[in-house]
């Protein structure tokens, strides 16, 4: 597990001054990789390239030093990540007569590049983001994983290419400061995040999950090419018997492949269905002890670590809880948003962070309950999306308009107490009679109307999701695959994995999602769907395929989700900070807000009139990101 780092000039630069970018960028990123770093530098008749990584040591502790060169030197990497199928793969490159120097998964990957190109790409089964220089072809080639557990950012002129792991090591190289990308901030005002392609700044982009750039150095010119072609599901004829069946040995599979590890391994245990069932599973493929780690809050109503002690305890775990409140996250808040380097505000970041840092003093890798939800189907808003389709059979829209004009006063909140009147709320505000329902669901901060408000018009940009609905080639999300489908494009790779990515490399922590499998994902997207939600029954044959090996009735217990009581340190520890982000001058300076909207929003929140948790967190997120990164940046 690493980050990576890297440039190509058009003008030929020293190799001292490449490795002086090189450096930095990489000083940049150490709790990525605290153990070793690694500098690879070549000027050309084309230009100059560089690469660098930093490496936290996982597998081939002694042997596994970057960059990794062929036999002749003539292709080299840098790797972030792991391939959790290497051995297999390594042992078809042997029977071949591929020799080799290492027991690294990254001299696997740039042996297969060696012999089969980027065909091979599409055989790893991991976790990475990695780029290859080809001197032959003299072409660089960098990629991401299926998923995008491991982030990638470039960004291209006409002078130069960069790309790096975090955002942090391209903006701090650059001459100037870039300008806030207009797409971004609506995508993060709308979502609490940004998926990829885009990032906050204008011409700086994430690389899409499940793809790889091809820079020609003769050209300078770039393509972006997908990986795994993803074909639309075809439901198969298959018993429920024979699928739990095969769940269930997938499960097994996808666990004992991401167990491999030379250092200390433990899981995140929660006490819900995913991490549950994850914990088990790497119990019962180990004769020691496994260690597992729960956090939980002295606020009851967001204290969960009861249902972690129970599995704990069936187990015979090692087990490792945390109880936190709002004071073990005043020294930390600053620096968990600050190092997303862009605006993010899921509110269980902060922890996560927590539940990482902890962790990290005990082992080096954490398996996750990651993912769970999109694979089988266990979202909230998945009930939300079914229920939409028959309450607007039933209720006419005028009635529903009516509704919800009278509901307004009733369904008002004086606290973040996320109760029955806050989803009947989102309920009532997410039914859509256009069919485009969905997407208004996934908005979890504004929406499209509330964002209209706050935003000046200047920033305002519409026509928000279309680029999606092309991506997905899904213009209305109507079923379950249709949600699944755009969750794993959107939410799950700008939120999810971003969320645990950067709070667990900060701590120097690497997490395996062992649901995050690409033969798990596409089995169940070829089952019918009452297989993952019968009736209002969620991630139906998960539990019914592991029911039998916990206590009655446990995996049907609901579980409210790792959030953490942000309403209520908005009023209270982070207070006078959220007042001076709606001081009028300063939102006069910032020229991006309605002045009078907002700065009622945020009043109404902070005096108990009405919470309004959500937006008013993502407002404080986007200010500490634009006060604490985009400011202090700039080179005016």
């Amino acid at each position: 597990m690493c980050g990576i780092n890297g440039i190509i000039t058009r003008n030929g630069l020293k190799d001292n001054k490449i490795n002086g970018i090189l450096t930095k960028m990489n000083n940049l990123i150490i709790h990525r990789g605290p153990d070793q770093d690694g500098v690879f530098s070549e000027e050309n008749s084309n230009g100059s390239v560089g690469m660098a990584m930093r490496r936290l040591s996982i597998i081939d502790l002694k042997s596994g030093k970057q960059p990794i060169y062929t036999d002749d030197k003539k292709i080299v990497i840098v790797f972030n990540g792991e391939i959790y199928n290497y051995k297999i793969l390594k042992a078809k490159l042997e029977a071949e007569g591929v020799t080799f120097n290492t027991t690294s998964d990254t001299e696997v990957i740039i042996k297969l590049y060696e012999k089969y190109g980027v065909e091979s790409f599409q055989w790893l089964d991991g976790m990475f983001a990695f780029s290859i220089y080809d001197k032959i072809q003299n072409k660089l080639f960098i990629t991401r994983d299926f998923f995008g557990e491991k982030p990638l950012y470039y960004t291209q002129s006409n002078t130069q290419f960069l790309w790096a792991s975090e955002l942090k090591s391209i903006i701090n190289i650059l001459d100037f400061t870039p300008e806030i990308s207009k797409k971004g901030l609506n995508l993060y005002f709308r979502l609490t995040y940004i998926p990829a392609p885009h990032t906050i700044y204008k011409n700086i982009f994430k690389l899409e999950a499940n793809h790889y750039i091809e820079y020609d150095l003769a050209s300078h010119t770039t393509t972006i090419t997908k990986i795994n072609p993803e074909p639309v599901p075809v439901k198969q004829q298959i018993s429920f018997d024979d699928a739990k069946a095969k769940t269930k040995e997938l499960v097994y599979n996808s666990v004992n492949s991401r167990s491999i590890s030379d250092v200390a391994l433990g899981t995140f245990l929660s006490g819900g269905v995913d991490s549950s069932i994850i914990s088990l599973c790497l119990s019962q493929a180990t004769d020691r002890k496994i260690d597992t780690f729960s956090i939980g809050f002295k606020k009851a109503t967001y204290d969960e670590s009861d249902k972690s002690r129970v599995v704990a305890k069936m187990l015979n775990s090692k087990h490792h809880e945390f109880i936190i409140d709002e004071d073990d996250l005043k020294d930390n808040i600053h620096d968990i948003l600050v190092n997303f380097d862009e605006p993010f505000s899921d509110t269980a970041a902060l922890p996560t962070h927590l539940l990482s840092n902890k962790t990290r003093e005990h082992v080096t890798v954490a398996l996750t309950g990651d993912g769970g939800d999109e694979v089988f189907g266990g979202y909230n808003k998945y009930y939300i999306g079914k229920m939409n389709k028959r309450y607007t059979s039933i209720v006419p829209e005028f009635l529903h308009k009516s509704i919800l004009k009278h509901s307004k006063n009733f369904l008002i909140e004086k606290d973040d107490a996320r109760g029955r009147k806050f989803r009947i709320k989102k309920l009532l505000h997410a039914i859509n009679y256009k069919g485009d329902f969905y997407w208004d669901i996934i908005s979890l901060a504004n929406t499209n109307n509330e964002i209209s408000e706050i935003l000046n018009s200047d920033y305002l940009e519409h026509d928000l999701f279309q680029e999606y609905k092309d991506i997905l080639n899904l213009n209305k999300a109507e079923t379950l695959t249709d949600f699944r489908q755009v969750d794993k494009v959107l939410s799950l790779e700008g939120g999810m994995l971003a969320k645990v990515d950067r709070t667990s490399m900060m701590n120097s922590l690497e997490c395996r999602a062992p649901f995050l499998n690409k033969d798990l994902w596409e089995f169940t997207n070829t089952l019918p769907e009452d297989y993952l939600m019968k009736g209002w029954n969620k991630k139906y044959i998960l539990k019914e395929a592991f029911k039998d090996q916990f206590p009655e009735e446990f995996l049907e217990k609901s579980k409210s989700g790792f959030g953490s009581p942000t309403g209520d340190w908005l009023r209270q520890s982070l207070r006078k900070e959220l007042e001076r982000y709606i001081e009028p001058k300063y939102l006069e300076m910032q020229g991006i807000f309605n002045k009078n909207i907002i700065i009622k929003l945020v009043k109404d929140h902070l005096d108990s009139k009405k919470d309004s948790t959500f937006r008013v967190w993502s407002f404080y997120c986007f200010q500490k990101w634009y006060t604490y990164n985009y400011l202090k940046q700039s080179k005016v």
